[in-house]
């Protein structure tokens, strides 16, 4: 793709292995995009928090090995607040210096967010016991669309107020198929008095079944057209294809609205994300030297 803009800034988000395999396939993730020049990369915690040993431990490895500025993930869920302070102490002993504070998904098996007895009721008061130590850069959630916990039309906008009045000082989306979406949020949040970079995140489309699947989960919508095009597009084979027109699509739309960076949900699957931002006109830099 041929543009006079400058290219975006990015970023990618990893999970962590819970299998030897899966190492292997994370830092091989890692490999492939660290030379694309992200300014951050983040690594997420399971739902109900059952990676939290994994998260910490792939942060300072990306950190320690590979020299990258990662922000790791932090939840409100299963850990009273001391745990969690705890958890997040240790990232900064170990050279991470941003934190993505979120409320987290319930457990496995529940149906909705339970506060810890002893922990923080929500992402706000966690941004605020973050900030109050002093030690990070934080980032929250933002949702384009509402989320599935959203009691009414504006309340992201809301919540997003307060945890950037809790110390918040960037917002990265759940991933959407609709720029007008993001603008008209982004439009909202600037009303609602909201001046933080709010970042898009994209979600390249591995698995057209699998992404409808999680968008159900999260409250993205599906374009009926996008739906129609994936089924013709795999009857035809070129389903590969349909999605990396249609990611770059998407973030050429956004860059045209005057967005500058773009957040990358990579399933710790490169490829694509690689060949997307190849198009956004974001070439290698020197590959990286050291292995897991």
């Amino acid at each position: 793709m041929t543009t006079l803009r400058p290219a975006p800034r990015i970023s990618f988000e990893f999970f962590p292995p819970q299998s030897l395999d899966a190492s292997f396939k994370l830092f091989e993730a890692v490999q492939a995009l660290a030379p694309m020049g992200p300014e951050f990369v983040s690594v997420t915690y399971g739902a109900g928090g059952t990676t939290r040993r994994l998260t910490h431990e792939s942060v300072a490895t990306l950190h320690r090995n590979y020299g990258l500025n990662v922000a790791a993930h932090l939840t409100c869920v299963d850990a009273s607040k001391a745990e969690t302070l705890e958890i997040a102490e240790g990232y900064h002993q170990a050279g991470v210096r941003q934190i993505v504070a979120l409320r987290g998904d319930a457990p496995n098996g529940a149906a909705r967010f339970q506060p810890h007895a002893d922990g923080f009721a929500s992402s706000v008061d966690l941004v605020a016991a973050l900030a109050a130590t002093g030690k990070f850069e934080i980032a929250v959630g933002a949702y384009p669309e509402p989320h599935p916990d959203a009691a009414d039309p504006t309340a992201d906008v809301r919540w997003l107020k307060r945890k950037v009045d809790a110390g918040a000082t960037k917002a990265i989306t759940q991933f959407f198929f609709d720029a007008d979406a993001f603008f008209r949020f982004r439009d909202d949040c600037v009303a609602a008095g909201i001046h933080v970079p709010i970042i898009p995140g994209i979600l390249p489309i591995q698995s057209w079944a699998g992404t409808k699947r999680f968008a159900a989960r999260c409250g993205a919508q599906v374009p009926a057209k996008l739906d129609e095009a994936f089924a013709t597009a795999a009857r035809d084979g070129r389903e590969a294809l349909l999605a990396l027109a249609q990611c770059t699509a998407l973030c050429d739309r956004l860059m045209s609205g005057g967005v500058e960076d773009l957040h990358f949900y990579t399933l710790n699957r490169p490829q694509l994300v690689r060949e997307v931002v190849r198009a956004l006109g974001i070439a290698p830099q020197i590959a990286l030297e050291k292995v897991a």
